[in-house]
């Protein structure tokens, strides 16, 4: 068995001297790309299902869309991330007679799928732990439901929810790990071809979790940063 010394000089002559760091680089950016528009994505569904959601009962359509709503979340939030990327990518794509080059795309729009069926369970909350007077003030000034909703109640639930949209994010970026199923050189996998070579992934997979955890810690600091300034904006 070869000392850690001996594992460290072989990682940093794959690392720098065969420039593998060029390989790392690309893997961060694809990690940070499918986690970023994966939430975006996220929110954007997971806002509107909320809204669907907390939305008066009185109608057949509100009933019908809550029920839909309904069924998306729990199927989203009942099977693994990784059947679901794997689905998207390998059942999906074939049955609609879809090509792609890359699977970034497809990983992408299921982390954002994904995501949305979270945030929507998370932005819901947020929206209840609102003021109901704040939608009654909008409706009292002639506003429609939905411009209540979405210019005064969705803003102000924004941020109650803001830590754990935070959260949201770190989950994401650890959980693209998973994309190197549907062939994704992402953050893992490029770290993982550092010890190839020799089939020792010891220091690898050690600077793998050390660059995760810095890269957590600097999503936690940002979402604090972000939340001081929204309390001095109160005041």
């Amino acid at each position: 068995m070869n000392s850690f010394s001996e594992m460290w000089q072989e990682f940093v002559k794959q690392f720098i001297t065969r420039k593998g760091y060029e390989n790392v680089l690309k893997g961060l950016g694809i990690t940070v790309e499918i986690a970023v528009l994966g939430l975006l994505i996220g929110i954007l569904i997971g806002t509107l299902i909320a809204v669907v959601r907390v939305m008066p009962k009185y109608k057949t359509l509100p009933r019908v869309l809550d029920k839909i709503c309904g069924g998306y979340v729990e199927l989203f939030r009942g099977t693994p991330m990784v059947v679901q990327l794997l689905i998207g990518y390998w059942v999906l794509l074939p049955a609609l007679d879809i090509q792609v080059n890359s699977g970034v795309p497809v990983a992408i729009i299921m982390f954002g799928l994904n995501s949305g069926a979270y945030v929507s369970e998370i932005m819901r909350g947020g929206i209840n732990s609102v003021d109901p007077g704040q939608m009654e003030a909008g409706r009292a000034v002639g506003l429609p439901y939905s411009t209540s909703m979405l210019k005064i109640v969705v803003p102000q639930a924004v941020k109650n929810i803001l830590p754990t949209l935070g959260n949201e994010f770190i989950v994401l970026i650890k959980e693209t790990s998973i994309v190197s199923f549907i062939a994704v050189t992402d953050l893992y996998k490029s770290f993982k071809q550092l010890g190839d070579p020799t089939y020792d992934y010891t220091v690898p997979y050690l600077m793998l979790a050390l660059t995760y955890l810095i890269m957590v810690l600097l999503i936690s600091a940002g979402v604090r940063a972000l939340e001081k300034k929204l309390k001095k904006s109160e005041r």
